[in-house]
């Protein structure tokens, strides 16, 4: 089978590989009918050695159930899966406690070695606490939106809830990719009445307003601040969404910081000045989007939302490479694939 993998920085390549396989009980295989490129995977595409690769590439995907483990109950083969970019077994006290990026079995897709989404199929371990299956046919003009909930949208969301957003909050969101997109989207769906968009590309903006943002700021640092600040009357935001990863976006955010960008920093201020004379709260993480995909679903499903339309192009397997380029030359705002 054909499989996208990264060698080192500006290095991706669409090879032959073995094929995927059962290997456990709890195993499903799964045939992709379609994936992404994730603006994370632009984190590598920028900087891995190559001595780090080379590395299977994606962990957002749909695709058709071809054979299951003999403990696996609750997908069969020819069910149409949506799979979240960790795989957990949904048992575990982690998981319990809706913490499913921590499950104690499971882990994400980059760190599974020998599968990853962008490919013609897919190992999935824990199939039984990881795939949720999707009531429509593969070819759905829904498919881009339910693409979403494999990560962009449940990350959007997640950025949103830990936030703590709801009808009574202003909302800041940083960076205007496709995880920023969504998180206006969510930070409306939530109720929040003003959502100020700091980014400045404004084929993304004017986006982002669609989906509910009320303002846009381009400026950045202490002049995007002062913006911030003078739509607010003075005060800011209750909350910042941060959605970049980048350590400038971390030093202008104010308010109740929920991150969900990741980080390319180990250190932050959080001390007196910075954190805790003002009691900002720092929240967020890598989302837990299994316990959010049958919340968002039912949105998509009847049309209330559209987070799909952060696909701007769609390619086949052979344009992987060219797609990853895109995104880091910001042509493309996310690459749709469909193997």
């Amino acid at each position: 089978m054909r499989a996208t993998l990264m060698y080192g920085a500006g290095d991706v390549r669409v090879e032959n590989v073995p094929d995927s396989v059962i290997k456990q009980p709890t195993d499903a295989l799964v045939r992709v009918t379609a994936s992404c490129v994730c603006g994370s995977d632009l984190w590598p595409y920028g900087s891995m050695s190559p001595a780090d690769g080379p590395a299977r590439m994606g962990h957002e995907f749909i695709g058709i159930v071809e054979a299951t483990g003999s403990a696996v109950t609750t997908v069969k083969k020819g069910d149409l899966v949506v799979s979240p970019f960790a795989f957990s077994d949904g048992t575990c006290v982690f998981c319990r406690e809706g913490l499913y990026t921590s499950c104690e079995h499971g882990t994400f897709w980059d760190m599974e070695p020998d599968e990853g989404g962008q490919a013609e199929a897919v190992r999935v371990p824990l199939a039984d606490g990881t795939l949720v299956k999707l009531p429509v046919a593969a070819d759905s003009a829904l498919m881009p939106s339910l693409l979403t909930l494999s990560d962009v949208f449940g990350t959007g969301y997640h950025a949103a809830v830990a936030g703590g957003v709801n009808e009574r909050t202003s909302v800041t969101v940083i960076g205007d990719g496709a995880v920023g997109l969504v998180a206006v989207l969510s930070a409306k769906r939530l109720g929040a009445e003003q959502i100020i968009l700091m980014g400045r590309h404004k084929v993304r903006t004017d986006l982002g307003r669609e989906f509910g943002a009320t303002d846009i700021v381009s400026a950045r640092g202490e002049e995007g601040i002062a913006a911030v600040r003078e739509l607010t009357g003075g005060h800011g935001t209750h909350v910042v969404l941060e959605a970049v990863g980048n350590m400038p976006a971390y030093e202008q955010s104010v308010g109740v910081i929920s991150r969900v960008g990741v980080p390319q920093y180990e250190e932050a201020p959080i001390g007196f000045n910075s954190l805790f004379a003002h009691n900002i709260r720092l929240a967020g993480g890598p989302a837990p989007v299994r316990g959010y995909i049958e919340e968002l679903m039912p949105d998509i499903l009847n049309g209330t939302i559209e987070p799909g339309k952060v696909f701007d192009a769609t390619t086949g397997l052979d344009g992987v490479p060219a797609g990853y380029q895109d995104m880091a030359d910001r042509t493309s705002l996310k690459v749709l694939i469909k193997p």
